[in-house]
């Protein structure tokens, strides 16, 4: 089901299916924001990352005494979350550990899902409690898709990422089956723009380590419109693009746990993840995105 919130900035859809945003519309100019789902191209819009980031070596972790595989970036995205409460600019979002979770992550959790409208941003709140776990390990991040270019008028070439500070990104290097090889590198030296091309991301993501910026954002060059995400706190921000012909979309991605390593452990006990939790603690992070359109 989808539910709608709404200020006198934003019009905002989002998903129980994943906890989702599939719309952000800018009331003023009528844009819609978010990356349309095309599934010929990326068939997502902003899906949640949980309980992991990225791959499984072996696609497969070990937990309790058993094996559970898993594709990408855990299965959060792909349930149903229930609902909590709305108001019009508010809306809570819960998923609970259950029969088909478990079979999954054999772990007792509560995922909430918090969205905000303040003026044009919009806060997204992702709260871990652990209910009963001795310890509950987990990674998590935010992937969310803003179509670019913003218009038909302008191409690729009229948007670059702005940093809020000079940066050297260090990358990571996940080339090229998506788990660490070990290897990292300078994405670039004293910058505070990358420029957006059609062949930028033809070796997949770029995961930066430890960035000094508050933000990163999309901008449009030649005007005053922006989509600007808050990266503050995330020891891992990506940036990432479905390969095709021309850039459709664009992803800002603050993460709070990597992809598995190709020679990592399959224990997920040994797993570097965001947080380890005792019973009752809980573990909150918040992505907030200014759509200056």
């Amino acid at each position: 089901m989808v539910y709608k919130i709404e200020n006198d900035k934003l019009k905002v859809q989002i998903d129980t299916k994943g906890a989702e945003v599939v719309s952000v519309v800018c009331k003023e100019s009528g844009d819609e924001c978010m990356w349309c789902g095309d599934p010929s191209v990326w068939g997502r819009h902003a899906p949640i990352l949980f309980p992991y980031t990225g791959k499984l070596t072996g696609g497969a972790f070990t937990a309790k005494g058993g094996t559970y595989t898993g594709g990408q970036h855990g299965f959060a995205r792909d349930v149903e979350h229930r609902f909590v409460e709305q108001s019009e600019d508010r809306l809570v979002l819960e998923l609970r550990s259950n029969e088909e979770t478990r079979a999954k992550f054999p772990y007792e959790f509560v995922l909430r899902s918090v969205f905000t409208l303040e003026g044009n941003t919009l806060h997204h709140t992702l709260e871990v409690e652990n209910p009963a776990e001795e310890t509950l390990q987990f990674g998590i991040g935010y992937h969310p898709a803003f179509t670019c270019p913003f218009d038909e008028n302008h191409d690729t070439e009229d948007y670059e990422f702005r940093f809020d500070k000079l940066e050297s990104p260090l990358v990571i290097d996940a080339r090229p089956n998506g788990l660490l090889s070990g290897k990292n590198y300078y994405l670039g030296a004293n910058l505070d723009t990358i420029q957006l091309t059609d062949h930028l991301f033809d070796n997949d993501s770029y995961c930066m380590v430890n960035l000094k910026s508050s933000t990163l954002g999309i901008y449009e060059k030649d005007s005053d419109r922006s989509i600007v995400c808050s990266i503050e706190g995330y020891p891992y921000t990506l940036i990432w693009s479905q390969l095709t012909e021309k850039i459709r979309f664009v992803c800002i991605e603050p993460w709070h746990s990597l992809t598995g390593s190709e020679e990592g452990s399959q224990e997920w006990e040994k797993r570097p993840v965001a947080a380890c939790l005792k019973q009752d603690e809980v573990f909150r992070t918040t992505l907030s995105t200014t759509f200056n359109r």
